[in-house]
């Protein structure tokens, strides 16, 4: 029951979150190398290396397994090849939590990266601000869930912020394909 209450909680300061994206369009974003699993294997991601190769979305979300971040994790899955574009997953979760993650939630479509130190939610300015949020979740630097969708120059092209994960994969692919539109070969 305690638990059940804990959930309930944890769920509702979550939602009462206050939706903010300290990057702004047209920002640069920050590169960054993190650990990351894919099919439940580590590998080393770098933003850097994504963008050679076309945009990249770079969403954070609070923690693997919670109810919000297991549906967008899903529905990132489900919509990957629309995007023909890099996806990649940011929390606040150790590797090991993401590599039970990448394969049951994500299906194995696209990285997720462990950040459990927060550097990278700190320079894209996305913890998520809620008192109490860490030690509810258990975690020291939860993500606020945040979607970027970044141009091969770094540029930020979109952001949405919304702790509802319904919007996200819509807004991001909504998003791509107005800038491919205007980026045409």
């Amino acid at each position: 029951m305690k638990r059940l209450f804990a959930g309930l909680a944890v769920t509702a300061l979550i939602a009462a979150a206050p939706a903010y994206a300290e990057l702004q369009k047209g920002a640069k974003a920050p590169e960054f190398a993190l650990q990351a699993a894919l099919g439940g294997k580590d590998f080393n991601y770098d933003l850097a290396d994504a963008l050679k190769k076309g945009p990249a979305v770079v969403y954070f979300y609070p923690k693997a397994f919670t109810k919000g971040c297991s549906a967008e994790a899903h529905e990132f899955a489900e919509n990957i090849e629309n995007f023909k574009a890099s996806v990649i997953g940011v929390s606040g979760d150790d590797i090991k939590a993401l590599e039970d993650f990448s394969t049951k939630d994500c299906a194995s479509k696209f990285p997720v990266a462990a950040d459990p130190k927060g550097e990278v939610i700190a320079k894209y300015d996305v913890a998520l601000p809620i008192p109490g949020a860490s030690t509810m979740l258990k975690m020291d630097h939860p993500a606020n869930r945040t979607s970027y969708l970044v141009a091969p120059d770094g540029t930020v092209i979109a952001t949405y912020t919304a702790m509802d994960a319904s919007k996200h994969v819509s807004t991001m692919l909504d998003a791509l394909k107005a800038w491919r539109e205007t980026h045409k070969a």
